[in-house]
């Protein structure tokens, strides 16, 4: 389930696949430009959804950073932050989401633990000194948390991830979403 170890774990034991190798494999032709679309998701899926939009915060917690988080950030921290939301249109979310904030950086920068429901994204888009890395992808069973958030109309016995390293003026945080079942299938007309 979202919020504990054992989901961190799933997305941890993904093979991660590099941007350019997107193209080779099958994506569900609506999906594939929320994937790699340009721009923020949260705005994108705002213009999408109008009023309907929402930002809800899942859970936020201290935990331990494995090795393979360790491995993605570069880091030698033994602890971070994990927070977790759901970008939702109406009452359906559409992506689910995952940060991961080494000590070293949340030191730096301790308002990333006070979002709250406020997007990540946006707020790092206001910032100078922000750098992102390329995507990397990843399928998930569809009956393993996130996707069991969403009931959706379960097409797909796969869930595309993506992740990317963000660094804010070199301090290095991951950020993980999940694309649900529901994704892109309602909108301002719903």
């Amino acid at each position: 389930m979202p919020g504990t170890p054992a989901f961190t774990r799933l997305l941890a034991a993904r093979e991660w696949l590099p941007a350019e190798r997107l193209g080779q494999l099958e994506v569900d032709p609506p999906l594939r430009p929320w994937l790699i679309g340009k721009g923020l998701l949260t705005r994108r899926i705002r213009e999408a959804c109008g009023e309907r939009f929402a930002l809800r915060l899942v859970h936020q917690w201290t935990g331990l950073l494995d090795g393979a988080l360790k491995s993605s950030l570069r880091v030698a921290d033994g602890a971070g932050l994990f927070r977790e939301v759901e970008l939702c249109c109406g009452e359906e979310p559409w992506v689910f989401a995952q940060t991961v904030v080494p000590d070293s950086t949340l030191t730096l920068y301790p308002w990333l633990a006070e979002l709250g429901e406020a997007s990540l994204g946006e707020t790092l888009n206001e910032l100078t000194g922000v750098e992102r890395s390329s995507y990397e992808y990843a399928c998930l069973p569809a009956g393993e948390p996130p996707g069991s958030r969403s009931p959706g109309p379960g097409e797909s016995a796969l869930l595309w991830a993506r992740r990317s390293k963000i660094r804010v003026r070199g301090a290095p945080l991951l950020v993980q979403e999940v694309f649900l079942p529901g994704m892109g299938r309602t909108a301002r007309s719903a």
